[in-house]
């Protein structure tokens, strides 16, 4: 790409948006990196009003939906249920540290659950890229980055509940570091980052809230605020990074990510234990495909850096309890992160299976659009639902 002035708004789109404005085509570069930034940290708190609305609806079920759970597979879909319901996987595995170490949930439940709130964690990322929907080539490209972050949270899954069930190897190497590591203790972590965001959404919860009062109707109104600025910000995003970015970077950071993968994985931990939500940072990696900034295969690493980062939520919450099966289950999402990388990531045949998986989905997906509404209900609410009545 060029300095070129940038293409005028497609005919169904306005102008302008009464949420931010885009520059003049001839606007020098760093004003275009700065407003770049703006939108990303609207973006951001667009997120967090979706997942704060999404919580708000949710929230009381969440809670009850682990009582009474005996059954792994039921176990492994509430994991998935609790998190799409409260739009946090470190909330939901924070919660079941919380359960285990009171001795009211038994670990070999729990395993499965941390399994499932890695899945229902996903959720975020793959309605963000539904923004794209009116974009063609954008909209292939951004639904493939956020879904290849679920197939390959599925398959490991599929791999290693079967062999946690039978042998338990994660439980019992957990159990056994975290006999190695010091009592626990009171230990806490504020991301700076995350509480910028937190602060600009509380900031415009209150004026919806001093217009529709509290329950339903807030939570309802958070959700339609936060998709509007979503669908805003990632307009303008991608129309400024696509002129704001040369060729040259663009070739530049995807062949250092080519060359190791490693640096894409140190990237996602790093990020994510910086914000404290791999909901977050894959969810930025989305519009960043969509512009063409990076390629599906190279972010493809990061979403598997974000998973590991986002144990250290539990892992803290976990020196704070005074049982050792609170760390051992902390632990057990630590290893099963890292299990499922070094299963499929090593072995070249196996790597990009979800990705694979993920681009025909997306293939499909751009003639009909339906299909990736369809897609995010069915796998993120209707299945974990009849997985529950099933099997518990």
């Amino acid at each position: 790409m060029t300095d070129n002035p940038a293409p005028p708004p497609d005919p169904i789109e306005p102008a302008e948006s009464p949420i931010v404005a885009e520059p003049p085509a001839t606007a020098p570069p760093w004003l275009r990196a700065i407003l770049v930034v703006g939108l990303l940290y609207l973006f951001l708190v667009g997120v967090k009003l979706l997942e704060t609305g999404v919580k708000g609806l949710g929230e009381d079920s969440a809670g009850s939906l682990f009582d009474g759970i005996t059954n792994p597979l039921a176990a492994l879909f509430v994991g998935i249920l609790a998190t799409v319901l409260v739009q946090s996987s470190s909330v939901t595995t924070s919660t079941i540290v919380a359960l285990v170490g009171a001795g009211q949930l038994p670990i070999e439940v729990a395993v499965p659950m941390v399994m499932g709130a890695n899945i229902g964690t996903t959720i975020t990322a793959t309605i963000v890229a539904l923004a794209h929907a009116r974009r063609t080539d954008e909209f292939r490209k951004a639904l493939a980055a956020a879904t290849m972050h679920d197939f390959f949270n599925v398959i490991a899954v599929a791999i290693l509940l079967p062999i946690e069930l039978i042998a338990h190897p994660l439980q019992n190497t957990a159990a056994w570091l975290s006999e190695l590591l010091p009592g626990g203790a009171d230990a806490t972590f504020d991301s700076p980052i995350k509480g910028v965001v937190k602060w600009g959404a509380t900031k415009i919860g209150d004026v919806l809230e001093a217009i529709f009062g509290n329950g339903t109707s807030l939570a309802i109104a958070l959700i339609v605020v936060g998709i509007a600025i979503i669908f805003v910000c990632l307009t303008y995003i991608t129309k400024n990074m696509k002129t704001l970015i040369a060729d040259r970077i663009e070739r530049s950071v995807n062949a250092s990510l080519e060359k190791s993968s490693m640096v894409g994985m140190g990237v996602g931990v790093v990020v994510t234990v910086a914000v404290q939500s791999s909901s977050i940072t894959t969810s930025i990696i989305v519009p960043l495909v969509a512009s063409g900034l990076l390629l599906v295969r190279n972010a493809y690493p990061i979403t598997l850096g974000a998973n590991v980062g986002t144990t250290i939520t539990a892992l803290i919450a976990a020196l704070a309890a005074d049982s050792s099966d609170a760390m051992t289950i902390a632990l057990v999402h630590l290893l099963f992160n890292v299990a499922g990388i070094l299963i499929l990531y090593p072995i070249r045949k196996f790597r990009y299976i979800p990705v694979i998986l993920a681009e025909k989905l997306a293939d499909i997906a751009v003639t009909r659009k339906w299909i990736a509404v369809a897609y995010t209900l069915v796998a993120f609410v209707l299945i974990p639902i009849v997985g529950i009545l099933v099997f518990n």
